[in-house]
């Protein structure tokens, strides 16, 4: 019979490997929800409100399938990062020749600024609904703050990841509150998941919310953040003797789970946009501005607070995002970098002249989702052929079903950004 103080030994040591367990399983949980703050930016706000207040319900299949796709091609993105040890630019300089290399770089780093010109116009805005804040006084604010949480990645990640969570949530529970105060009729909602349109202008709208949902530049960041947790044999020994391929096939797995939370919260906050702007049908709100004078005539100020709060948390946390997406792209394409207040100031140019011209925000934030929509396919295509690889990803390629899965959204991403392209230039 063992003695007492062999038990309390043997209880110490079990909760001792419990806890480096959950260490280690910690480690591998957060970088699904940076990326997921591009799938809730200010594009999102403008597409997702104008479906709700033009269409009702009709639209809301399109938004849970474009972040269905979101699911898959993140989880793809992560899965290389953590197989090679290489993020998907660092996988194109590597694999690539170099004219294709740069053609590649010069539309990521296009895409980036245009994201973020998106970023700051709804950060901007955000400030002028609440505080009548002059647009171009807004973008300045807006660029100072992204400044400021930015200052957190010279802190670490885990205090980065904090504070953009923590807006992420600022945007959740606002969406919540306004989903409920809507009283959304529950049977309209589920009908409203049945694939249907209502006139070729309800298909437009369908291909921007796909434009606006499924973004490059999240794509790019996700694999690089998942080669920073990607699994060491320093790491892989805490948790007990495994191979390279075990621990890398428990951090796919704890990858998984990290995007299908942070995905799946992305996508209550897209269906919550759109299920709040429903009953402002009829209403003559074609724009965010118009979203926001009707929520405060329809519900009161307080209901029109919420939103603006949510757009600036959303503009905030999104820009933040972009520029670090920008570090990553320039790294990884050319191996070089430049500091991120550079950059800062790079994307914000574009954005405050923009601002200073008087140009539409919401006209802004919807034709900057038409030009993104050209980088989808330049991001996809290469992501999917470098996970398909078995010479590439060994046992952690994609499967036949995968591929096929992933082969068909590619495809009908890329002929809806093209006819949303074509549609929207005639």
């Amino acid at each position: 019979m063992s003695s007492p103080p062999a038990l309390a030994r043997a209880s110490a040591a079990t909760r001792s490997d419990a806890a480096v367990r959950l260490r280690h399983t910690a480690r591998y949980l957060g970088p699904a929800g940076i990326a997921a703050v591009a799938y809730i930016d200010p594009g999102n706000f403008a597409t997702n409100t104008a479906a709700g207040a033009r269409y009702g319900f009709t639209l809301l299949w399109v938004v849970v399938a474009a972040n269905l796709v979101a699911m898959l091609v993140q989880y793809l993105s992560a899965k290389l990062g953590i197989a090679t040890g290489m993020s998907l630019p660092e996988m194109c300089r590597h694999r690539l020749g170099r004219r294709l290399r740069i053609g590649l770089w010069l539309q990521a780093e296009f895409v980036v600024i245009v994201t973020d010109l998106a970023e700051v116009i709804g950060g901007a805005l955000g400030l002028q609904l609440l505080f009548h804040t002059p647009p171009w006084l807004g973008g300045l604010l807006t660029g100072a703050a992204m400044m400021l949480v930015l200052l957190f990645t010279q802190q670490g990640r885990r205090r980065f990841e904090a504070v953009i969570i923590a807006l992420v949530v600022v945007v959740l529970v606002a969406f919540a509150y306004q989903a409920l105060n809507a009283r959304v009729n529950p049977a309209a909602a589920i009908r409203g998941l049945v694939p249907t349109f209502r006139g070729g202008d309800s298909v437009l709208l369908a291909a921007g919310i796909v434009g606006a949902t499924v973004m490059p530049h999240a794509i790019y960041l996700h694999s690089a953040l998942a080669r920073d947790i990607a699994p060491t044999p320093d790491t892989a020994a805490g948790v007990g003797a495994v191979s390279a391929i075990g621990a890398k096939r428990r951090a796919v797995r704890m990858t998984l789970i990290d995007v299908t939370v942070a995905l799946g919260v992305a996508a209550l906050i897209n269906a919550a946009m759109l299920l709040a702007a429903t009953p402002l049908a009829g209403t003559g709100a074609t724009s965010i501005p118009d979203a926001y004078n009707a929520f405060k005539a329809s519900s009161g100020a307080w209901t029109a607070t919420v939103f603006g709060i949510a757009l600036l948390a959303s503009g905030l946390a999104s820009s933040c995002v972009g520029v670090y997406s920008g570090q990553v792209v320039m790294q990884g394409f050319l191996h070089r970098s430049m500091p991120l207040w550079q950059r800062r100031l790079i994307s914000l140019v574009p954005a405050l002249a923009a601002l200073a011209f008087g140009l539409d925000p919401t006209t802004a934030l919807v034709v900057s989702q038409v030009v993104v929509s050209f980088g989808v396919p330049f991001a996809m295509v290469p992501l999917l052929v470098f996970t398909s690889d078995r010479r590439l990803m060994g046992a952690l390629a994609n499967r036949p079903g995968v591929v096929a899965v992933a082969v068909a959204a590619t495809v009908l991403i890329t002929a809806l950004n093209a006819w949303l392209i074509v549609s929207s230039l005639s």
